[in-house]
């Protein structure tokens, strides 16, 4: 239950004043469709404004003058901006404006009447000019605020309604409990919540809205803590869970006697700490972090094979079907060479196959199941199943992951999770998507990966790329052509992945797959499957290959105007070529020459030419980011806070962990006057509703 002190911030903001049904649909677009939301927008910028006259106007700065109109001029010929001319005791002040009608802006200035007008002073043939000024009357002046939060705005919205609707709102946020330790609290030197929250929309100049001004880093550490204690309950809700108690056994033994490559230190330690968390009693939740071609599936393997020598059966889903016939086709081997039998279920199965093998899953005959969203289905029964194996795990949610495991008997416990991941990440960000589960890192590859030549060429050369591909392909080569990322619609993007698979068919004279994110699903992974077994050569495709496509014969990777990609992304996109025996390049091709090269582009495409290695390249992209770049976060899966940047607040973040931790350990229940203030403050930020994969 809410608690009631909450209420108020959890109103509709259709009922605060001035949200009426035109203006209702902007606001949830903007902010949600709570008063808290409205509450929880940052300001995205400041405005300072200073009283000056036409004489001592400072070009650059934001004024406010008071004039008097004095004439409108409206062009006479097309292009010519509509001025009106106004004056002080001191001089003249120009208002511009570039379009718009004059009988409008004739209404907004009569001649004659005094006017505050407020604009960024610019200077033109000696004119004292502001374009597109803010306009008032004088009995308005309480509304020109020296210091102007900007907010965020949408077409028919502008930041001005949005700063009213704010301070209409701030009266609904109440005195709230103290959550902080105070002796934290003291140390920091920081205001109570509500407090903070009003000088968070009340900043005093730019100053106020970097990350570490106090009011913000307040609320952030607030965000952060609800957030950690959100995982270290769901931690501790899992290890109070029994769960079926699996012990190594000869049966891995055997899986381990047929895989074609000894396993590396990292893969035996996490083999270990595996065994470790199955054999205890008490319910898994661990990931498997590892970089490409680091050899997870190997390990959930011996995991499933555990699982089926102790009797119970495993599961193993995959975010797509050729991703899960992958895994099904190289794994069936191995795990019958050790005694246990397989299914793969999938979205096509005919009719007689699915039931044939929902029969054999049932029946305890299959002790493995292979498989995508099919796996958790209704039809779907297992006889015993104790371990959900989650490939891919950020393409899954956390119910779809809870409705796998909600398939095994509650008479033998919970069912154990591991789940899998391939895009490295720096410890310090493991907290903010992980905290609730234990860490396996695979930090080593196994012998005999074929390492990926990579080189950095300018879009200028793109013709001799061309031409030596037509070469490697007429010697039976395969390769990905990656399209260039030229904006954030796909409409742009799958225009130039045609007209690049054009150019590809008629120089190489061979049929040219393309696959791109406006295609169905289904037509999308038969042109991938076509790739993958040799029906086509060359794929031209946008970053939809990134994760899931496993082509061991595929040997180059080609990426245009690779330095509009993230270094991470550019990691994973090499990282589907190499996975074979033949010599392997990656070819990153950037535009603009040398000199339109930004340095972090320069040093991001020079550290994938520098190393392979995934978790150095997750650093050093860690780095780079700064504060500047959160939108690569939440592409990569993490949590879209609304005050706290993973990044800059990288203290705080350690800081709430071990917070959370202290709570939870010295109050597991929250009955303490901290602890329901702690339920207070997991109320006010709401996870399960605002944060798709927190539960």
């Amino acid at each position: 239950m809410r608690p009631q002190i909450l209420f108020p911030l959890f109103a509709e903001v259709s009922g605060l004043k001035g949200v009426g049904p035109k203006v209702l649909p902007l606001v949830q677009k903007l902010a949600g469709p709570l008063v808290r939301d409205l509450l929880f927008l940052s300001p995205s910028g400041v405005v300072v404004r200073r009283p000056m006259t036409a004489a001592d106007a400072v070009e650059g700065q934001v004024g406010i003058f008071e004039v008097v109109i004095d004439r409108l001029i409206v062009p006479n010929r097309p292009g010519v901006p509509i001025k009106v001319r106004a004056t002080d005791p001191t001089g003249f002040v120009h208002l511009i404006w570039f379009g718009g009608s004059g009988q409008h802006i004739d209404r907004l200035l009569p001649k004659g009447q005094t006017r505050l007008v407020s604009g960024k002073v610019e200077r033109f043939n000696n004119e004292v000019q502001i374009v597109h000024p803010d306009v008032f009357k004088p009995e308005e002046a309480d509304e020109v605020a020296a210091v102007e939060p900007v907010y965020p705005q949408t077409q028919g919205l502008t930041s001005r309604v949005m700063r009213k609707l704010v301070r209409a709102a701030l009266p609904s946020a109440p005195e709230l409990p103290e959550w902080q330790d105070p002796a934290w609290k003291a140390k920091q030197g920081w205001v109570g919540w509500r407090e903070a929250l009003e000088a968070l929309h009340a900043p005093e100049g730019e100053r106020d809205l970097e990350p570490d001004a106090p009011a913000r880093q307040r609320l952030a550490f607030d965000e952060l803590l609800a957030h950690q204690l959100a995982l270290a309950r769901r931690r501790r809700a899992r290890q109070i869970t029994p769960a079926p108690v699996i012990h190594a056994g000869e049966t891995a033994e055997r899986l381990l006697g047929a895989l074609p490559f000894a396993l590396t230190g990292a893969q035996a330690q996490a083999i270990a700490e595996i065994r470790r968390d199955l054999s205890s009693g008490e319910q898994m939740g661990r990931l498997l972090q590892g970089d490409v071609g680091s050899g997870k599936t190997a390990v959930a393997a011996m995991a499933l094979a555990d699982a089926a020598a102790s009797g119970f059966q495993g599961a193993l889903m995959a975010p797509t079907e050729i991703l899960a016939r992958q895994h099904w086709q190289r794994l069936t081997p191995l795990l019958e060479a050790a005694g246990v039998t397989t299914v793969l279920l999938t979205g096509r199965d005919t009719p007689a196959e699915r039931r044939a093998r929902l029969a054999a899953l049932a029946s305890g005959e299959a002790q493995v199941a292979i498989g995508t969203h099919a796996l958790f289905q209704d039809a779907v029964r297992f006889d015993k199943l104790a371990l959900a194996v989650i490939d891919e795990q950020h393409r899954f949610g956390v119910n779809e992951r809870q409705r796998l495991q909600a398939k095994g008997d509650p008479r033998t416990g919970g069912v154990h999770l591991l789940t899998m991941s391939a895009t490295p990440i720096p410890r310090t960000l493991e907290l903010t998507q992980y905290g609730e589960l234990e860490v396996s890192r695979l930090t080593e590859k196994p012998p005999g990966r074929t390492p990926v030549t990579t080189a950095v060429l300018p879009l200028a050369r793109i013709g001799e790329v061309a031409k030596r591909l037509k070469s490697a392909v007429d010697c039976g080569a395969q390769a990905y052509w990656i399209c260039p990322l030229v904006a954030e619609s796909e409409a742009i993007d799958l225009a130039a992945a045609e007209a690049r698979a054009a150019d590809l068919r008629r120089l190489l004279q061979i049929e040219v797959g393309l696959a791109h994110g406006q295609m169905p699903g289904a037509e999308r992974e038969a042109v991938m499957a076509d790739f993958a077994d040799g029906r086509t050569q060359v794929l031209v495709a946008t970053t939809v290959v990134e994760v899931g496509v496993d082509v061991p014969n595929a040997s180059i990777m080609v990426i245009e105007h690779a330095d509009r990609f993230g270094l991470a992304q550019l990691h994973q996109l090499r990282g589907r070529v190499g996975r074979g025996a033949k010599a392997s390049t990656c070819l990153l091709l950037y535009g603009g020459g040398d000199d339109g090269l930004g340095e972090t582009a320069k040093t991001r495409l020079e550290t994938l030419r520098r190393t392979e290695d995934g978790f150095e390249i997750a650093e050093e992209d860690f780095r780079l980011r700064g504060g500047g770049d959160p939108l690569g976060l939440k592409q990569s899966g993490f949590p879209a806070y609304r005050f706290a940047d993973p990044i800059r607040h990288k203290g705080l973040m350690l800081a709430a962990a071990d917070d959370a931790r202290l709570v939870l350990g010295r109050d597991p229940d929250l009955t303490s006057p901290r602890g329901e203030a702690v339920k207070v403050l997991e109320a006010l930020f709401d996870w399960r509703n605002d944060r798709p994969g927190i539960d």
